[in-house]
This record gives C-alpha cells, sequence and structure tokens, in this order.
C-alpha cells in the first residue's frame, strides 16, 4: 500500500507538478487547501487536484480561526517586523500547518508535504510548525529533494512537465512578479520587483485605490476594544456597525482599500539570510494597528507599555521566523495577554489619502487626568517639587561632565 503525503495544494503551478511527481514517486496523495481569504477559485482548485491524480481533496474554511486566533492576537501585542511589516504571510503559516497536521492524523498519514523553496522564509514556518505540533511527522520538501531538484531546475522545467503530463496551465498572460494572498494581506514580489530600483506602478497594486486616487472626503469610524481586542467598528458616517471578529475584519479592509491605506514597499531580512524586497497591501490591519497603538496611549502604565515594547520586537521577530508554537511564544503571549488586561475604550479614526488617523479617544480604565496634565489648572501636582526631580536626575550628569573635564586637563597636561 502506497504512503500517504498530505499536500499543501494551491492549485497553482508548482504544487499541481509536486502533486503529479509525488504521485509518479509511488506515494499516496491528499491535497489539502486552505482557505485564509484569498479570492481564487477555490472550487476549480479542488477539481483540478483531483484530475491531476490525488485520492482525496480537503477544501478548508480557516477565515474566522485566521482572525480569532491569530490576527487578532499578534495586532494585541503590536507585531510589527523590522518597524514596517505586519506579518501577514507569516501569521497564516502556522494556521496552514496546524489543520494539515490535523487532516495527516485523521488520515493516518506519516508524511506532510508543502511547496515552498529552499531560499525563502515559508519552508521555515511550516516545517517549524509541523515538528512542534507532531515530532514524529515526516516531512517532504520537494524543492529541498535531490530526485525532485534533478527534474526541476526552473520555472521552464515545471512548464514543460505540465503540459507533458496534461496538467492545466493558466492561460492568461501572468504578472512579472508572484504574490501571496489571505485575508490579512495581500503581498507582491519576486519578478520584476527583484530590482529595488524599480518603482511599483499600480499595476502591481491589486487590493488599495492609490492614495491620491481616494475620496477626497474623510471617513471616520470608531473602533471599540476590550481587553486590546477589537469587539465594534462603527462607521459614524453612514452608521454602519460589525462586532462579529470575522465580519468586523473584512469590513476594514474594505474600508482601507477604499482610502488607500495600508501600501508598504521595503526591503527586509529574510530568516535565512537573504534581503528581499515585498510590497505589501494591508489595509485592514494597518488600521487597526494605528487604533490599539492609540488606546494604549491613553490606558496602559508607562512602565508596562515600555517593558511590552521590548517584548514586542522579540514576539514579531518570532512569528516572523516561524516560532508560533514555541514556549518562549506561549511565554510572550501570557505577557502581552496581562499587559491588556485594561486595554478598554474606543479610538475615533480619520481614514484620508492612505492614512487612518487617530483622532479622539477614551476609556473607562484612562490613566489620562485632564486636569493634572493641564496647563491652565494649577491642582493635584506641585510645581516645586519638579526642582528636586530635575536635580536628582542631573547628579549623574554632573559626574560624568566632572569626570571628562579631568581627563580633559589630564591630556592637555601630557600633550
Amino acid at each position: 500500500m502506497s504512503e500517504k503525503v498530505i499536500l499543501a495544494y494551491s492549485g497553482g503551478l508548482d504544487t499541481s507538478v509536486i502533486l503529479k511527481w509525488l504521485l509518479i514517486e509511488g506515494y499516496d496523495v491528499i491535497a489539502y487547501i486552505a482557505d485564509v481569504g484569498q479570492r481564487d477559485d477555490l472550487e476549480a482548485a479542488r477539481q483540478k487536484a483531483l484530475d491531476t491524480g490525488a485520492s482525496t481533496v480537503y477544501v478548508e474554511d480557516l477565515k474566522r480561526e485566521f482572525v480569532t486566533d491569530f490576527i487578532f492576537p499578534a495586532f494585541k501585542a503590536n507585531a510589527i517586523y523590522e518597524s514596517r511589516y505586519l506579518l501577514g504571510t507569516a501569521l497564516a503559516r502556522p494556521l496552514i500547518a496546524r489543520r494539515q497536521i490535523e487532516i495527516a492524523a485523521t488520515e493516518n498519514a506519516p508524511i506532510v508535504s508543502h511547496g515552498a523553496t529552499g531560499k525563502g522564509n515559508d519552508q521555515v514556518r511550516f516545517e517549524l510548525s509541523y515538528y512542534a505540533l507532531n515530532p514524529q511527522i515526516t516531512v517532504l520538501s520537494p524543492w529541498k529533494t535531490p530526485a525532485f531538484l534533478e527534474i526541476f531546475q526552473g520555472r521552464s522545467d515545471l512548464l514543460a512537465f505540465a503540459e507533458e503530463h496534461g496538467i492545466e496551465v493558466t492561460a492568461t498572460v501572468e504578472k512579472p512578479f508572484s504574490e501571496d494572498e489571505n485575508l490579512l494581506h495581500i503581498s507582491h514580489e519576486a519578478g520584476i520587483l527583484e530590482d529595488p530600483l524599480y518603482e511599483a506602478t499600480e499595476e502591481v497594486y491589486s487590493w488599495t485605490t492609490a492614495p491620491e486616487l481616494a475620496p477626497d472626503t474623510p471617513e471616520r469610524i470608531t473602533i471599540t476594544f476590550q481587553d486590546g481586542l477589537p469587539v465594534e467598528v462603527r462607521n459614524l458616517e453612514d452608521g454602519t456597525v460589525r462586532t462579529d471578529p470575522l465580519d468586523l475584519f473584512v469590513y476594514l479592509n474594505e474600508l482601507g482599500s477604499r482610502h488607500g491605506i495600508g501600501r508598504l514597499d521595503m526591503v527586509e531580512n529574510r530568516y535565512v539570510g537573504i534581503k528581499s524586497r515585498g510590497v505589501y497591501e494591508t489595509p485592514g490591519g494597518a488600521i487597526l494597528h494605528e487604533a490599539h497603538l492609540d488606546i494604549e496611549g491613553i490606558a496602559m502604565d508607562r512602565e508596562v507599555m515600555r517593558l511590552r515594547n521590548m517584548l514586542t520586537a522579540k514576539l514579531s521577530e518570532l512569528i516572523y521566523y516561524g516560532f508560533w508554537f514555541s514556549p518562549e511564544m506561549d511565554f510572550l503571549m501570557a505577557a502581552i495577554d496581562a499587559s491588556q488586561e485594561v486595554i478598554d475604550g474606543s479610538v475615533t479614526l480619520k481614514l484620508y489619502k492612505g492614512v487612518a488617523q487617530p483622532v479622539a479617544r477614551e476609556s473607562s480604565s484612562s490613566l489620562y487626568d485632564q486636569e493634572l496634565s493641564s496647563m491652565d489648572i494649577e491642582g493635584g501636582f506641585n510645581q516645586v517639587d519638579s526642582a528636586g526631580f530635575i536635580r536628582t536626575n542631573a547628579i549623574r550628569l554632573m559626574a560624568h561632565s566632572a569626570i571628562m573635564k579631568r581627563k580633559q586637563r589630564r591630556w592637555g597636561v601630557e600633550s
């Protein structure tokens, strides 16, 4: 009996060829399609997998889990890689891997496989997740398998193999770059975008309106948070309200796309040590990120914020590298959860020409005292006390100055 392999399958050229190659190698291939919000024809992909030879095809709707178990927890931590990237692809991979391992258990399959290359981040994210969730699993990664690499050196070999074996290839002219899409973002990379001097044209972007072409009238919304998680979005212009987590996030994507919010063009550092250029569109995520930062400003203690920010940098790196299912991630998320216990309230944002600008906020756990901070009201704070506070903080500065002066005098004598 042939060994079962659960293949993470998209219906694209790479995974379609891999499916057929695995069959030729003698495996019983079960295709697994994860619906994480991409706008592909998943029914067509399911049928293509069957036509290519898959014995079974799973099409799994993971959109709600993606929002509640991955997107919201990461945004609660303000996770952002290298101060810019909102981790759209990185957050989807552990979810996809988790369900793949579950299917492997259901099917009693000892092997899982994926189509990620040996140069990128996704191979690491998938495989670390596989091993963390099932240490006994066998991972078959064709792009790191000598027998596969002997046949396939590049795209032309894949196309020739597809034609030889009657695998349908998209007939339309393909964009000269690759894309990865899910509910959180769409990324554009490789091809013509590998030249960092090449300015991405409007043809590259597919989710968001160009900011200069976005509506000339601002749109105001209010996002309400409880324990650092968004629980409501209210449009102050037309009264639209969304409270269901999935509906709420889809609506933020619609708003952000309309107003040209969430575009990013950057060169980043892959985990494997290679720099890569990515063009990203993360409209709803960009809005949510700005709102969460703002509600923390009024409701989070200063020293807690400083410590949390130290943790966020490491947590973001762990997500990007693929360590979602790790003891250090569990530890950090427990700390993040504790930091969010009083992050309750609402933030009003103005959406306009590529910007989500917080303009008002309120919180039942607010640490802001209007009278105490006012420049116009005397009371609640004895300003005379500030003199001692400043002198105390100046002690080390004065000591350092005295040392430097002595050193300069000594150098002057010796010279």
